[in-house]
């Protein structure tokens, strides 16, 4: 456990730069936020929100920073623009524009009865995979380069550096043994009041393990809005207490679907030699949740509907909103994968990780072992 340890000499908590601007609603956005305090009128965005691609990389670039305001924000901008109100009313906008795309891409739930049945057989679908089933996580077992295997890491760590952050804003939103059992889950994710095993640093010594950057936020303007929408997702949910149920949907499907898939990251890394760092992450998660499985189907989504029966529908909502948007991000990533490209974006003057610039080499992690050894840190060898 110490040596796992060791590996993290970069701050978690570091303010990131401000990303790269994708179109004229992040340009929007960032040049607010770049150009002085907060108080002045938002200049009318280039593109009108209803104009934009409400899944595209514009729209999911200026939410996120929108939404990276109430997590850690950004060096050198000023933190009352958390609660600009012009920003707010952007932000809301583009809110909108991204839950009417993903309810039009869901089937409506119904009331009562038939609600509570729709309910259980999406929990009952969470817990059997079918035979013929072949996501990110069997690819990764089976077919990755090591350099896949990175670039897997890249996307992940947009959330991972900040896992159950999102998750935690419903808490004052529960009561009883609902709120009790959250909290229980949320304690096993932020280490259990041991701070080197926050699950968050264990992914940052993940990443240094494999020779990436550990800093928060470093491999925003790398990822595609395809994986900036999964993030997205949580802090929408989560910043919103009508969605409350809804974010208690998202959890338990996290939950509950992520012990086979970090299984099997296991065997992947196992297969292409990754270090220590890297499989404890995903080994802490196999066990851990196991039981959180049972945790929240029980005790946090059961106590929650008992008292509030009427949130049947919105809990089904985060289920199948997290599976929509899951399954848009491994049909990204498979698709890149099985044509031999990067599944990150490639804008000129992009830091990406060393090898993936569009086509792969089957390079061994003993190598980024040794430049770490030399002195080399992953930002110059990028």
């Amino acid at each position: 456990m110490d040596a796992v340890r060791d590996l993290s000499t970069a701050p978690v908590t570091a303010e990131p730069a401000p990303p790269a601007a994708r179109g004229p609603l992040s340009r929007t956005v960032l040049g607010a936020l770049t150009g002085g305090p907060p108080g002045t009128a938002l200049p009318p965005p280039a593109c009108a929100v209803e104009d934009a691609d409400p899944f595209g990389e514009d729209l999911q670039l200026a939410l996120h920073v929108c939404y990276e305001l109430h997590y850690r924000g950004f060096a050198g901008v000023h933190p009352g623009w958390e609660w600009d109100p012009g920003l707010l009313a952007l932000r809301g906008a583009m809110e909108g524009a991204f839950g009417t795309a993903i309810r039009a891409g869901l089937p409506a739930t119904p009331d009562g009865a038939a609600g509570r049945a729709a309910l259980e057989a999406e929990l009952e679908g969470l817990l059997v995979e079918p035979r013929e089933a072949r996501g990110v996580s069997h690819f990764l077992r089976d077919e990755a380069t090591w350099e896949q295997l990175r670039e897997y890491f890249v996307h992940r760590s947009v959330y991972q550096l900040k896992e159950a952050d999102p998750q935690a804003w419903v808490i004052p939103r529960l009561t009883g043994q609902a709120k009790a059992a959250l909290v229980a889950v949320e304690y096993d994710e932020f280490g259990s009041g041991r701070g080197e095993r926050v699950h968050a640093q264990l992914y940052a010594d993940l990443l240094r393990d494999a020779g990436l950057d550990s800093s928060y936020g470093h491999y925003v303007d790398a990822v595609p809005a395809v994986t900036l929408a999964t993030v997205n997702l949580m802090s929408w949910l989560g910043l919103h207490r009508e969605l409350r149920g809804a974010l208690v949907g998202h959890f338990a499907a996290a939950e509950i679907t992520t012990a086979p898939s970090a299984r099997r990251t296991v065997e992947a890394i196992d297969r292409l030699g990754g270090g220590a760092a890297c499989r404890h992450f995903y080994d802490e998660h196999i066990e851990a949740d196991a039981v959180h499985e049972q945790v929240m189907r029980r005790d946090v989504i059961g106590d929650l509907l008992a008292r509030e029966p009427g949130l049947t529908a919105d809990v089904v909502l985060g289920i199948r909103a997290t599976a929509l948007l899951d399954g848009r991000l491994e049909e990204h990533l498979l698709g890149a994968w099985r044509a031999g490209r990067t599944s990150l974006r490639t804008a000129p003057g992009l830091s990406l990780p060393s090898g993936s610039s569009g086509s792969y080499g089957e390079r061994a992690p003993q190598e980024a072992r040794a430049a770490r050894r030399s002195g080399v840190e992953p930002a110059e060898q990028a």
